[in-house]
């Protein structure tokens, strides 16, 4: 889906990604790669296809939009350097031209050098590019720039005719921010509460619906 958003053209991916054409970016959230791994080496067992089902869907982005740099709002990678995180290493060696910018999230706790070795530029705080700042969690006071954060992992309920319901992923753009899905299926969903003129595009497995509040 297109939309306009500050008089910028995005586009939505289903694949729970942004893709800003004038600028050849794709724009994710909470990849959180190596958390399957965290959870295996404390018992829990988490197959490693969930690493390889996301680092396959953000391949086929690549081929799709062909970005020049992609930008992580946000926890990047769960906790350490593990074996999920070694397929990433990998990953990365294939798209060794491609610019990879990480906004840190509280889950972003890699050394120096660890960012250093994978060609990640990194910003502690945001990174402004008008009319967007890119940031992990939405500040609290607004300005003149349009926040499109992460951290959340905002999802919407589709209510059916016969009162089912139904959960999904979604893009959640407000007055003064834009909070982007968790790229990473293995994550919760938090339902967020509306505002007037807010707008919800909820991330179907066929495409992305818009949801008016």
């Amino acid at each position: 889906m297109i939309i306009d958003c500050k008089g910028e053209q995005l586009i939505l991916s289903k694949e729970r990604a942004i893709y800003w054409p004038v600028k050849k970016m794709l724009i994710i959230s909470d990849l959180h790669i190596g958390k399957s791994a965290h959870f295996r080496k404390s018992g829990i067992q988490v197959p490693n296809l969930v690493n390889q089902t996301d680092l396959q869907r953000l391949t086929a982005l690549m081929f799709e939009f062909n970005p020049d740099t992609l930008i992580v709002t946000g926890d990047m990678f769960h906790n350490n350097i593990n074996s999920d995180a070694n397929g990433f290493m990998h990953w990365r060696q294939r798209f060794a031209n491609l610019k990879v910018i990480l906004i840190k999230g509280n889950h972003d706790t890699l050394k120096n050098e660890d960012y250093e070795a994978l060609d990640i530029e990194v910003h502690q705080k945001e990174l402004l590019l008008w009319p967007f700042r890119f940031i992990h969690d939405r500040p609290v006071e607004p300005d003149e720039y349009y926040s499109i954060t992460g951290h959340i992992h905002p999802g919407v309920i589709i209510y059916g005719k016969a009162k089912q319901q139904l959960k999904f992923p979604c893009f959640y753009f407000g007055k003064h921010c834009a909070i982007i899905p968790a790229f990473s299926v293995f994550t919760g969903l938090k339902i967020l509460d509306a505002e007037q003129g807010d707008c919800f595009y909820a991330i179907t497995p066929a495409k992305v619906i818009a949801i008016k509040a």
